[in-house]
């Protein structure tokens, strides 16, 4: 297999940040490319304080926490990604991004270097064919927070080599994560189970029938998850929701897919969730109050 030694990281929001960091406690050096040099600050901040969270809890020591943070370089410069082993794309949902990032990688990444995306729903196929090497492309798909939670879906391409594949399961699962392989489908499985399900707690509110407590509630104790639906659809990020709904919905061609109108207006209101401090909670208090 493959030798991969250096990382690099595509996109320095929540997902690169969180798959930086678990990386570098692996002992991978890491390189986080993102054009906004203030996003690779903040992304080297988020991830200092995340570490310093698992130092806290003694599920690492001071000296593996500083190790960490040294092994994580930052570039505004795509160019730099050049002599990375493995490169792995964490930028937004979007294939026609995905796809511009893909085709320009491949002219500056070395020969043997493999490909992956951290996409939630889109063709890996796809995304493989614009690059010069899909027999070397793979998704791997990291769940959010990255650093927490043990699951990572493998999914190969129709052209991903089992070489490919193998060395990607054997990296992931050496960072103490659990590999679960998708077929090359529309949202692969945790998306393609989980998405519908909040898109179907977002018609529950269009159509009145209970409000966002009472719905985030009746989930959390009556179906036992440990966040509501509604409350979890602002963490990840409404746009995001949107986008795997609409990827499922056009990929599928089945009705039951079709994305909620009232999540339609809050993306196009600019009411994503979390991240923007307002979606079916308001963040700007001390405590998130429901908008509806």
């Amino acid at each position: 297999m493959a030798t991969v030694k250096k990382i690099g990281v595509i996109g320095a929001g929540q997902m690169g940040a969180g798959i930086s960091h678990v990386f570098a406690l692996g002992g991978y050096d890491v390189l986080l490319n993102d054009m906004n040099p203030d996003a690779i600050t903040a992304a080297r901040s988020k991830i200092e304080k995340n570490m310093g969270r698992q130092l806290a809890k003694d599920l690492i020591t001071q000296d593996e926490l500083q190790a960490g943070m040294a092994r994580i370089a930052g570039t505004p410069s795509f160019d730099d990604l050049a002599d990375c082993d493995m490169v792995i794309e964490a930028a937004t949902e979007n294939a026609d991004v995905k796809k511009k990032i893909f085709s320009a990688l491949s002219k500056i990444l070395k020969p043997e270097g493999i490909i992956a995306t951290n996409t939630s729903s889109i063709s890996i196929t796809a995304l493989g064919a614009v690059t010069d090497r899909p027999e070397k492309f793979i998704g791997v798909h990291f769940m959010n927070p990255v650093p927490i939670m043990r699951l990572v879906e493998i999914i190969g391409g129709i052209a991903t080599s089992q070489q490919t594949f193998e060395t990607a399961s054997n990296i992931v699962q050496g960072l103490g994560k659990t590999t679960a392989v998708s077929e090359d489908f529309p949202a692969f499985i945790v998306n393609r189970i989980l998405m519908p399900m909040i898109n179907e707690a977002i018609y529950t509110l269009y159509e009145g029938v209970g409000t966002v407590s009472a719905i985030d509630t009746g989930m959390k104790l009556g179906a036992n998850h440990p966040m509501g639906p509604l409350e979890l659809a602002d963490f990840i990020g409404l746009d995001t929701c949107l986008s795997i709904m609409q990827v499922l919905y056009e990929g599928l061609s089945d009705s039951k897919y079709r994305p909620c109108p009232l999540l339609i207006k809050y993306v196009e209101a600019g009411w994503l969730g979390r991240k923007t401090g307002r979606g079916f909670y308001d963040y700007s208090g001390d405590t998130p109050v429901p908008t509806r």
